[in-house]
């Protein structure tokens, strides 16, 4: 059920499910038998909070908050194992993308994990000048760390990446802007007016 309150939209939990179903990635959510296979398959599963058999039940249960706030989209690595392994083609790859959207349009986050911050700065890097600004974006991504209260010193061991790519001049001190950069400026405008993230 949707309401307005506030001048914002509310989606009660018992809608959870018809929400991620009518995102692309999430109409699969049906149709999964709750084999395990994708949670077999997953290299990653022992970092997630949940894993994704777990997140798909949780979503059919209509858990929103806790499906949102969990690190378990951000830790997939989009390897497809799952998806290919699934043997109702729930395309489980798909809907961490479509969880990750609802994040951002939920306002919830994972605390234990940085990556939606770095989603959001390399998109306003896009954003601002046509294509990413790769050490604008970086410097941007460690001050939101040190206001996140998360450790900035990691982005250290990226120096001598760093100084590497910047001898060989393929890293660049100043943004350049592309052609064409104010209509991917409105693209992106537009993609979030439609809700997307």
């Amino acid at each position: 059920m949707l309401s307005v309150k506030n001048q914002e939209l509310v989606v009660e939990e018992s809608d959870f499910l018809e929400e991620v179903c009518s995102v692309p990635g999430g109409e699969g959510v049906l149709a999964c038998i709750q084999c395990g296979i994708c949670s077999g398959s997953c290299p990653n599963v022992a970092l997630m909070d949940n894993s994704p058999r777990k997140t798909i039940a949780l979503i059919r249960a209509g858990r929103r908050d806790e499906v949102l706030a969990s690190n378990t989209m951000w830790v997939c690595l989009s390897c497809y194992r799952c998806t290919v392994r699934c043997p109702r083609v729930v395309k489980p790859t798909d809907l961490m993308h479509t969880l990750e959207t609802l994040t951002f349009r939920h306002r919830l986050t994972s605390k234990k994990t940085a990556t939606p911050t770095m989603y959001r700065t390399f998109v306003d890097s896009v954003r601002n000048y046509g294509r990413v600004h790769e050490l604008g974006m970086m410097m941007k991504f460690m001050t939101k760390l040190v206001w996140m209260k998360k450790n900035p010193l990691v982005g250290l061991r990226m120096l001598p990446v760093a100084l590497k790519l910047l001898t060989h001049g393929r890293l660049a001190f100043a943004p350049k802007k592309i052609k064409g950069a104010k209509e991917i400026k409105n693209i992106a405008s537009k993609v979030k007016a439609l809700g997307g993230s």
